[in-house]
């Protein structure tokens, strides 16, 4: 099947017009019409028929389109790929990661890493958003992922780092089943906000200083100015789960991990306390255009784009 005439199509369908149409493909409309012709005559089906208002889709056209719109893409990653190669990007790539695997979407970005540039070699290295952080200024790391923004961290130095955000989110405080009433009471009875003061005086699980849990969850506690009662230290998320489910103390957990353990477990969610950050990706500004690490780049900008 020819590609022109596969184009010609999908340029036409979005477009309802062959005179647009021609503009966008830098030809002129008889060409465009012609093209037209020959892939009906190709296919043997019409695709399109002319009204008042221009060229509508048949039947059969919308269902060819997103076929003839996948043969396009395909096409394109071939190409892109063989771009890759004639450009032999190489090497070897370290990459930061935390928290779990599907939240970061890590299996999609290591396959299209590997799919388009086979030659790049990859090493995982799995570790909290302040450990990425050292890793990467220390060059142990080439890329990473990380909870937050390094140009609000660390104010003192906004331009060191390139930021990708992939995903803002937030996180909510979860407490053990049974404590409705008890975090109930570390809220203001007329407006509902939350009493910092007295939150600080329940036992909280708390996490390492690397932690991006640590660093909200200590902002937090300094702008109200009360430090909270800790009563242990675990630095996995599924530590920190089963401690609240074993009904330790209260902690900082990812909203959609949050309302899921609630329904299951009866677990508490104390109202009235959000912490907004961000899932990003991260790399040294005066690396950022490495060839290895500029497609990594591009490839994690695109997967989260869709």
């Amino acid at each position: 099947m020819d590609l022109t005439l596969l184009r010609a199509f999908v340029t036409v369908a979005r477009e309802g017009n062959l005179t647009r149409a021609a503009v966008l493909l830098h030809v002129s409309q008889p060409a465009v019409s012609l093209q037209i012709k020959n892939l009906q005559e190709a296919l043997g089906v019409t695709v399109f028929v002319r009204t008042s208002h221009g060229l509508v889709l048949t039947r059969d056209g919308e269902t060819l389109l997103p076929h003839a719109e996948r043969a396009l893409n395909a096409a394109g990653e071939v190409r892109r790929v063989a771009a890759a190669l004639r450009h032999e990007i190489g090497g070897r790539l370290t990459i930061g990661t935390i928290l779990d695997p599907e939240f970061l979407r890590l299996g999609g970005f290591l396959r299209a890493l590997v799919e388009t540039y086979p030659r790049i070699e990859t090493a995982l290295r799995h570790g909290m958003s302040g450990w990425v952080l050292e890793r990467l200024k220390a060059r142990d790391l080439d890329v990473g992922f990380y909870i937050g923004d390094p140009a609000i961290d660390e104010p003192r130095d906004t331009t060191r780092f390139h930021v990708v955000q992939l995903k803002p989110y937030l996180y909510r405080v979860l407490a053990p089943a049974g404590w409705k009433d008890r975090v109930n009471r570390t809220t203001h009875p007329k407006t509902g906000a939350p009493d910092w003061t007295a939150l600080a005086r329940l036992p909280w699980i708390w996490t390492p200083a690397e932690s991006a849990h640590n660093r909200l969850l200590t902002r937090l506690f300094d702008a109200h100015g009360v430090q909270p009662m800790k009563v242990a230290e675990v630095d996995q998320e599924p530590s920190m789960l089963d401690l609240v489910k074993s009904g330790v103390g209260l902690t900082l957990v990812r909203d959609s991990i949050a309302l899921a353990e609630a329904h299951a477990h009866a677990l508490t969610i104390v109202e009235g306390v959000t912490v907004p950050t961000q899932l990003s990706f991260i790399v040294l500004t005066e690396r950022r255009n490495e060839p290895g690490i500029a497609a990594a780049l591009r490839l994690i900008e695109d997967q989260w784009a869709t």
